[in-house]
C-alpha cells in the first residue's frame, strides 16, 4: 500500500518513549489500530475486560487494536509505546499477548525511533521487528490479579514483597476470611492456587533481578528461596527454562533522545507529555 505520494505507507504508525510516575492511571480506551507496550524500567498493569497483566521490565504487552484496556503504574520509570498501522500490521494476534523484550528487539525499536520513514533501511528493520515479536506462553510471567478485594489484597502484599513467607492461614486472618474461602477465590480468580500464584510472582521477579545481573543465589535468596536448587525447579516449571537464559534480557534505561527526536515527539506523540488521570497512551 502506498499514499498519494506514491511511498510505501510504514506498518508502524508511531514510537514513543517516557518516563511514568507512580501515580499514572490511564483510563479505559481503546485504539484503532495494535499497540505495543514494553517497560525499560518501570512496572505496569495493563488491564482488560478478561484480565490484569502484570509488566514488568524487559517486557511487554500486544494489544489488539479495538480491545478497551487501562493502564496503571506500580513502579516508576521509563516505557516505550508503539502504535500500528490499522490493517498494515503483520501480526493478527486477536487477544491480549505477553512479550519478552530481547536486547535485539529493544535496539531495533531504539533504530526506527531515531530513524526517519525514508531511511532506505527502515523497511528491512521493520520486518525483523514482527519476525522478533514471539507470545510468552500464558503461564509465564503475566500473572492474573484477583478482583476480590480481600484476595486483591494479599496479591498487593506479596507484589510489594514475593519472598514474603507466610501462609494463607496467616493472610486469612490479616483479611478476615477463612482458609477455604481463600484458596477456592485464588483459584477461582487466577486460574491458580494460592501457592502457584506466589511461586509465580516470585519467578517474574526473579527475572528481573537476573536481567539487572543479580546470580542465581542471590535472586534466590531476594524471592524468598533458601536453597538456589529448589528456585532453579521452580523456575524452569514456571518457565521452562533455567534462570540463566533470563540473564541475557537488558532492561537497561532507554538513552536520552536527540533534540530532533523530542521535536517529533511533541509534533507526534502517543503518550501526551505529562499524562495525568484519565489520559491516553
Amino acid at each position: 500500500m502506498t499514499n498519494s505520494d506514491g511511498a510505501a505507507i510504514s506498518p508502524i504508525l508511531s514510537i514513543d518513549r517516557k518516563g511514568v510516575d507512580p501515580q499514572l492511571h490511564i483510563e479505559p480506551h481503546a485504539h484503532p489500530g495494535p499497540m505495543l507496550l514494553w517497560t525499560a524500567t518501570a512496572t505496569v498493569t495493563v488491564t482488560t475486560a478478561s484480565r490484569d497483566w502484570l509488566v514488568p521490565p524487559a517486557y511487554g504487552i500486544w494489544v489488539p487494536g479495538g480491545i478497551e484496556h487501562a493502564v496503571a503504574t506500580r513502579q516508576a520509570g521509563e516505557l516505550c509505546v508503539v502504535r500500528f498501522t490499522p490493517g498494515r500490521c503483520p501480526i493478527t494476534w486477536s487477544e491480549p499477548v505477553g512479550v519478552v523484550v530481547t536486547p535485539l528487539l529493544r535496539e531495533l525499536v531504539l533504530h526506527l525511533h531515531r530513524t526517519g520513514p525514508e531511511d532506505p533501511g527502515r523497511r528491512h528493520a521493520e520486518a525483523l521487528v514482527f519476525d522478533l515479536l514471539t507470545p510468552l506462553p500464558t503461564n509465564t510471567l503475566h500473572v492474573s490479579m484477583p478482583a476480590d478485594a480481600r484476595v486483591r489484597t494479599i496479591a498487593e502484599r506479596l507484589l510489594a514483597n514475593p519472598a514474603d513467607p507466610r501462609e494463607l492461614a496467616f493472610w486469612a486472618q490479616e483479611v478476615h476470611a477463612g482458609v477455604r474461602t481463600l484458596s477456592r477465590l485464588f483459584l477461582s480468580e487466577t486460574g491458580l492456587t494460592f501457592a502457584q500464584w506466589r511461586t509465580h510472582i516470585r519467578i517474574r521477579a526473579a527475572a528481573h533481578h537476573l536481567a539487572n545481573g543479580a546470580s542465581v543465589n542471590a535472586t534466590a535468596r531476594a524471592i524468598g528461596y533458601r536453597k538456589p536448587s529448589a528456585f532453579i525447579n521452580a523456575f524452569r516449571r514456571a518457565t521452562g527454562q533455567t534462570p540463566g537464559a533470563y540473564s541475557h534480557v537488558d532492561p537497561a534505561p532507554l538513552p536520552a533522545p536527540t533534540p530532533e527526536q523530542a521535536a517529533a515527539a511533541r509534533s507526534h506523540r502517543t503518550l501526551p507529555s505529562g499524562v495525568q488521570r484519565g489520559g491516553h497512551e
